[in-house]
């Protein structure tokens, strides 16, 4: 014979198991653009002050950062492409940047008109001090992920990078 427990169902309090909630609904593009503009505009805070406090404009640390992530050393005229300046307006860049010690030109090449542009290390670690709180606020996200998690976000900013480097604003 069955005991109680079993004849009678589950206990009071247990309940028939749930159905399962349905997944959460996709945020939609003006949630992502809330948000990308929200952390855009808190990294623009951060390049501002560090332009200010160099005596250098926004454009020269795009600059800066074109060469710091380069595999490879960047000429002013790749440079210029990826900036979408002029070349009169990539020249100032530099000439400010080089002038204020964060980066230094050589011609290393057997092509002595070719130059290369490297990011000067004691700069670096100025940037590194200024941004440190960048990089710390991001640690600190990236610690609540998964690996699994964090592999898909850093896919969807690979992708959507790419896909507004084709984007350029219309030139008036």
């Amino acid at each position: 014979m069955a005991s109680t427990d079993e004849r009678d169902g589950p206990e009071v309090g247990q309940g028939t198991p749930a159905a399962p909630s349905p997944a959460p609904a996709a945020p939609d593009l003006r949630a992502f653009a809330v948000q990308l503009r929200r952390m855009n505009g808190e990294i623009n805070r951060l390049v501002h002050g560090f332009a200010s406090g160099q005596g250098l404009h926004a454009t020269d640390i795009q600059a800066l950062a074109a060469i710091l992530d380069s595999e490879t050393p960047l000429t002013p005229g790749r440079l210029r492409e990826h900036l979408g300046l002029t070349s009169g307006a990539v020249t100032a860049c530099l000439d400010r940047l080089e002038n204020a010690g964060h980066i230094r030109r050589s011609r290393e090449s057997t092509d002595r008109r070719v130059v290369h542009l490297h990011y000067e290390p004691s700069a670096r670690q100025v940037a590194r001090t200024h941004f440190r709180p960048l990089a710390e606020a991001t640690e600190n996200t990236r610690s609540r992920f998964t690996d699994g998690e964090l592999a898909v976000v850093l896919r969807f900013l690979a992708d959507l990078n790419s896909e507004l480097t084709d984007v350029r604003a219309p030139r008036s």
